[in-house]
C-alpha cells in the first residue's frame, strides 16, 4: 500500500527561505533547546509567587534583561518584554506622545509607526509630517529640518527599512533631535542583530523585534529606553508588584509590564542575543550581505527584472526587485512552488513603497540569514530566470 493511500504526503524537499525579514528561520539550536528547559523547568509565573518555580521563572527572565542591558547599553530595569516591535513602538507612541504634540516620522516607515501615529492625529492629540528618505544622507537631513515646526516634540524613524534594506542616517537623525530637544524613537526591527545598534547612537528609545535580526522565538520583542522620557502605561493590570494599590506602579519595568510577560519567548531571546554575540554582528552582516550581492549581480543579467537600489546608499541585508512586466503576487508564487520563500506585496511598508514608486503591486522581498549558502542564492537565480 502508498504513502498516499495510508493518509501521508509524500516526503516533500524542505523550502529554502528567504523571508527572514519577516522572522528568521531557522532559529539556533540553543534557542529551541532553551525554549524547551524553560517550560519543563521554569514554569512558574515570574514576581507571583515564593515558590521555587516562580524563583525559577524569575531568574530567567532577569538575566535576560541584564544580558540585553548590557548588550544596548543601559540599564536592566529599562528593558520591557513585549510581543513583538509592534507592540514595543505602541507602547513607546502612545507612552511618549502628549496633547498638541508635532511628530515627524520618515517616509520609510512601517505601518506599526504609522498607524499609530495617523490614529493619534484623527483623534486630535498631535499633529505630524513625513519627511521623505532620499539616497543621500544630506537630502533626508534636509527633508527632516524641512518639517521641524514650533511644536515638533518626537521623531520616529526605522533604521532600516524593511522593504529595501536601506540604513537611514539615524545617527546623523540622532544628533539632530539633540541639537533641537527631540525625542527620537528609533523602529530596530531589522537593524538589531544585524547592525551594532546601542542607545549610545542617540535615540532614548530603541524598539525592536526578538524574533528576527537576533533569532528569538516569535512572540518576542523589546523595547529599550534610556530612562530620560517618562512613558505612560498603554495597559493597566497584574504586575506582581503594589498589588493593594489600584495605581499602576510607576516605576519601570513594572509600569509597561501588565500581565504575565512570555518566560519561554524570552529564555529564547536571551540564547538567540548570545548567540548572535558569539557569532559577532560584523560577521553576520557580511555574510549576508555577501549573498545579497550575489543576488543583485544575478538579478542585473536579468532585464525584465528592476531592482530597487542605489548605488551610493548604504543598505542593510535586504533586497526588493521585481518583474518590469508582470505581476510580483504572481512571480513570487512560481517561485514558491520550486520550493523558494519570498514575500511579495507592501511588506505592511505603504508608505517605503510610495518612496520607492512600487505602490501598485509592492516588489519581492529577498532576505536571507547566515544559514542560507550561496548555492541556495543561485538555484533561486535559475528559478527566477525560468519562472
Amino acid at each position: 500500500m502508498s504513502a498516499q493511500q495510508w493518509g501521508k504526503a509524500p516526503r516533500q524537499p524542505a523550502p529554502i527561505y528567504f523571508d527572514n525579514a519577516a522572522t528568521t528561520f531557522p532559529k539556533p539550536a540553543c534557542v529551541y533547546e532553551a525554549v524547551a528547559k524553560a517550560m519543563g523547568y521554569s514554569a512558574g509565573n515570574p514576581g507571583r509567587g515564593g515558590h521555587i518555580l516562580a524563583e525559577r521563572a524569575g531568574d530567567v527572565v532577569y538575566s535576560a534583561r541584564e544580558t540585553i542591558a548590557q548588550h544596548f547599553g543601559t540599564e536592566p530595569q529599562q528593558v520591557i518584554f513585549t510581543a513583538n516591535c509592534t507592540h514595543a513602538l505602541n507602547l513607546a507612541i502612545h507612552g511618549a506622545v502628549r496633547q498638541g504634540d508635532h511628530i515627524i516620522i520618515s517616509s520609510m516607515e512601517h505601518n506599526s509607526v504609522y498607524r499609530p501615529v495617523a490614529a493619534l492625529a484623527d483623534a486630535g492629540i498631535c499633529t505630524y509630517s513625513i519627511a521623505s528618505i532620499a539616497p543621500d544622507t544630506e537630502t533626508t537631513l534636509a527633508n527632516f529640518r524641512r518639517c521641524l515646526q514650533q511644536n515638533t516634540r518626537i521623531v520616529i524613524c526605522t533604521l532600516v527599512s524593511n522593504v529595501t534594506g536601506q540604513i537611514l542616517p539615524y545617527r546623523q537623525l540622532a544628533a539632530f533631535c539633540r541639537e533641537n530637544a527631540l525625542i527620537l524613537i528609533a523602529d530596530g526591527a531589522q537593524a538589531c542583530g544585524v547592525l551594532p545598534v546601542t542607545l549610545a547612537d542617540g535615540m532614548q528609545i530603541l524598539c525592536t523585534a526578538g524574533h528576527k535580526g537576533l533569532y528569538g522565538p516569535m512572540g518576542t520583542g523589546l523595547l529599550i529606553s534610556d530612562g530620560t522620557v517618562p512613558l505612560a502605561p498603554l495597559m493597566q493590570g497584574g504586575t506582581g508588584s503594589l498589588s493593594a494599590s489600584v495605581k499602576q506602579p510607576d516605576f519601570l519595568p513594572d509600569a509597561l509590564e501588565s500581565g504575565t510577560v512570555n518566560v519561554c519567548g524570552i529564555a529564547g531571546l536571551h540564547a538567540g542575543l548570545r548567540w548572535v554575540e558569539q557569532q559577532s554582528i560584523q560577521r553576520i552582516h557580511q555574510q549576508e550581505s555577501a549573498l545579497c550581492r550575489q543576488l543583485i549581480e544575478g538579478l542585473r543579467g536579468m532585464p525584465d527584472i528592476v531592482v530597487y537600489r542605489h548605488r551610493d546608499t548604504f543598505y542593510a541585508p535586504v533586497v526588493s526587485f521585481a518583474p518590469k512586466t508582470g505581476d510580483c503576487s504572481e512571480l513570487a508564487l512560481r517561485l514558491q512552488q520550486r520550493g523558494f520563500c519570498l514575500r511579495s506585496g507592501l511588506h505592511c511598508a505603504p508608505l517605503a513603497h510610495d518612496t520607492i514608486g512600487t505602490k501598485a503591486q509592492g516588489t519581492i522581498r529577498f532576505a536571507p540569514s547566515v544559514f542560507n549558502t550561496p548555492g541556495q542564492v543561485n538555484g533561486l537565480l535559475r528559478a527566477i530566470q525560468t519562472a
